[in-house]
């Protein structure tokens, strides 16, 4: 990684009443000054989901990181998201013969309407949240991005307003240089 300028960071918010959610809302308006990030709310680019495969495709190139915020919803991303995804991680573009984002990391960044104990094999949801991300993960594989340990915040709406305060400053430090830690973030199963 470069000791110049920090990488390049697309952040692919994804939900669909962002008005509602207090802590995506927090940690949106506190990177909306960092000059390596690009913000991209795919609900408010498509609102009809009718969505523009070539521009989203340069987007990805122009980025070394790619980040997909979003609630969890069913234990995986909002419909636009996941439409998103099978429309623009095409064949021949990110897999198959194409190799456009080989190289380029992945990190979610997710918020949950559950506790933490609830993602546990003893839990209410009886699965861990690695397990619930491991199609996001083989994605990435697909893609040969190299993932990174998604960042939770279990049960958004209930954390104390200092819990959230403190989700979104560890945010936005890691997002002005994703590099820094690479070795707690770079997640090589």
């Amino acid at each position: 990684m470069s000791d110049s300028a920090p990488p390049s960071v697309l952040v692919i918010f994804a939900h669909p009443d962002p008005e509602a959610s207090i802590v995506n809302a927090e940690m949106l308006l506190s990177i909306l000054d960092l000059p390596n990030v690009t913000l991209h709310d795919l609900y408010a680019a498509y609102p009809n989901f009718f969505i523009d495969i070539t521009k989203e495709q340069a987007l990805l190139r122009q980025h070394d990181v790619i980040v997909f915020q979003h609630p969890l919803y069913m234990y995986s991303c909002p419909a636009l998201l996941k439409e998103w995804m099978d429309v623009v991680l095409g064949q021949d573009f990110a897999y198959g013969k194409g190799r456009a984002l080989q190289g380029k990391h992945w990190r979610s960044v997710i918020s949950t309407g559950g506790a933490e104990e609830a993602y546990r094999l003893e839990g209410y949801n009886r699965c861990a949240l690695n397990d619930i991300l491991t199609p996001f993960r083989l994605t990435a594989e697909l893609c040969q991005m190299h993932w990174l340990s998604p960042m939770v915040l279990y049960w958004a709406r209930r954390v104390s307003a200092d819990t959230r305060e403190r989700h979104v400053i560890r945010y936005r430090e890691w997002l002005q240089d994703p590099f820094a830690h690479y070795d707690e973030v770079l997640d090589d199963r």
